[in-house]
């Protein structure tokens, strides 16, 4: 009896052993995400966190790479009408389902009608997606949304005028492909056991604790000839304190960290955004641009604007020139984010001011000789702002202070500034905007006379002739370099009349742990995991 128990024994031990080594050569991918996450459903994925995770669970028509070039995906080609009304979708015949309980353990082959349930099921009032928007521009009838598969390999979309930014936005997580076997099957639940295209399918979740997604071996895409994705698994955690993430981090329990928290910044960054000297054998840094344009807000649409417009612009553009965008980044960010020299489009979008032809660049003698020819001497400005860019606005106030002017600030709580500034009554404010596509549109859009506040988001209340006719002009021409040609022309003529102050174009920031490569950075801060490998 003792002998047989000691055999039992010893065959679990080996049983253990043999597991965890297994275990431990799984190449698994780890990060945390200390905003938690509330469903894996990709027509909620408003957000980061919830972005970065369905972006392993899904795929959509297309896909931006990391040049943010649109690419194919499910759609192995397209063809656009003329008119630049009518998206034709050709689909690849490789692409399937995850393996799941619902297709009875099997997988299947995604056709044309699943993305007709999609989009249709995105566009159901009764689920209330944030995404919604993204059809806005598509034609409706009796019968629906201009939404149909014509066999099982074409797709077609039908717009009520064009619109070339609507490609881009199809590569959205709203815009993901999804199975109604799986919605029927699941119900209410699907957004907690989703099913999807990409390259990972999903393992387990316990809320607040880990998710594991594991590899999907029927994954359609191939690199050098290898199947994608090299990675066994990615594993997220949730640790909400961000000081304890770090440390995770550091000591080498996740792969991955986006963005500096302000408590470690110094302690991981020189002055000038360099990785300190002491981490560079454990990990190394990937810096991008960022499709976050950060400005202050001027609201013109006043008495003392139309009874003298060019002197109310002058005072503009001398708080332009008044501030020092290197030296303000240096000192309040480490050096991260580049300089906001130029126009309202950032760097990573065609029709970015690349060569400074727009904008204004540090000049206080062009600030003094405004002030003097307009007689600004002493002229008040008041700027708003949120506790978190109390810093940036106390250098702003410093800078217009020493060209002359007086400048107030006062910090409001973020959402009675969002109140007062969709209401029109704040003269000068912190504004900022990431773009929801990347596409330049997204930005210029800003201010158009169509998209007055409180009914759009122009909350300056620019309003140019010119500008809006070139704006009508760009959205009908489908060639992308002449569009970005129009969007630097607007660009600049909005900029001369100075309604905004661009203070800097965002950076991402990704700290990487050594035994990781081919991780990259893209100006939309995506998480695609499909071609990293674990060294």
């Amino acid at each position: 009896m003792k002998k047989l128990l000691y055999l039992i024994l010893l065959l679990l031990v080996i049983t253990s052993c043999g597991k965890k080594a297994a275990d431990e050569n799984l190449k698994i991918f780890k990060y945390n995400e200390a905003a938690g996450i509330l469903t894996l459903d990709p027509i909620y994925a408003k957000d980061q966190p919830h972005i970065w995770a369905c972006n392993q669970l899904f795929n959509s028509l297309v896909a931006f790479d990391d040049n943010m070039d649109i690419v194919p995906c499910v759609a192995k080609s397209w063809d656009i009408s003329d008119d630049g009304r009518t998206y034709t979708f050709l689909l690849r015949d490789d692409v399937f389902f995850h393996n799941d309980s619902c297709f009875g353990g099997q997988s299947r082959r995604v056709v044309a009608r699943d993305f007709e349930y999609s989009f249709n099921r995105l566009l159901d009032r009764k689920l209330s997606s944030p995404g919604t928007w993204i059809f806005a521009q598509v034609r409706q009838d009796k019968d629906g949304y201009a939404i149909r598969a014509l066999n099982d390999s074409v797709f077609q979309i039908e717009l009520k005028e064009s619109f070339p930014a609507f490609l881009g936005i199809l590569s959205m997580n709203y815009a993901s492909v999804v199975p109604h076997e799986a919605v029927e099957f699941y119900g209410e639940n699907f957004g907690r056991h989703p099913v999807g295209t990409g390259p990972f399918k999903f393992q387990y979740w316990k809320e607040g604790v880990r998710l594991v997604m594991r590899k999907n071996p029927e994954y359609f895409e191939f690199e050098d000839g290898e199947r994608l994705p090299y990675l066994d698994a990615v594993s997220v955690s949730f640790l909400i304190d961000k000081q304890v993430a770090f440390m995770e981090f550091v000591k080498g329990k996740t792969d991955f960290m986006s963005g500096v928290d302000a408590r470690y910044k110094d302690e991981l960054l020189t002055r000038d955004g360099h990785l300190r000297s002491k981490y560079e054998d454990r990990f190394y840094l990937i810096r991008e641009p960022y499709l976050n344009t950060e400005y202050l807000s001027f609201y013109i649409d006043t008495q003392e604007e139309k009874d003298d417009k060019e002197r109310a612009v002058a005072l503009r553009q001398a708080v332009n020139y008044s501030i020092d965008r290197e030296k303000m980044l240096h000192y309040l960010r480490n050096g991260i984010g580049r300089p906001g020299n130029g126009g309202i489009i950032p760097a990573g979008l065609p029709g970015y001011d690349s060569l400074g032809a727009i904008g204004y660049a540090f000049n206080q003698q062009k600030s003094f000789e405004l002030i003097d020819k307009y007689q600004l001497h002493g002229s008040e400005i008041k700027l708003y702002t949120t506790k978190d860019y109390i810093d940036l606005a106390k250098f702003v106030q410093s800078s217009v202070t020493d060209v002359g002017l007086v400048c107030k600030v006062e910090e409001m709580m973020p959402a009675a500034l969002r109140e007062k500034r969709a209401q029109c009554s704040l003269p000068f404010f912190r504004s900022s905007w990431v773009a929801d596509y990347p596409d330049a549109e997204n930005y210029l859009s800003l201010f158009t006379t169509e998209n007055f506040a409180p009914k759009g988001p122009n909350y300056t209340h620019y309003s140019n002739r010119k500008y809006d006719r070139l704006y009508e002009t760009a959205i009908a021409t489908n060639d992308l370099h002449e569009r970005a040609q129009i969007y630097h022309e607007m660009d600049s003529l909005m900029m001369t009349e100075a309604p905004v102050v661009i203070l800097f174009y965002d950076e991402v920031l990704r700290f990487v742990n050594k035994r990781v490569s081919g991780f990259n950075g893209n100006p939309v801060n995506l998480l695609n995991l499909k071609t990293v490998r674990i060294d």
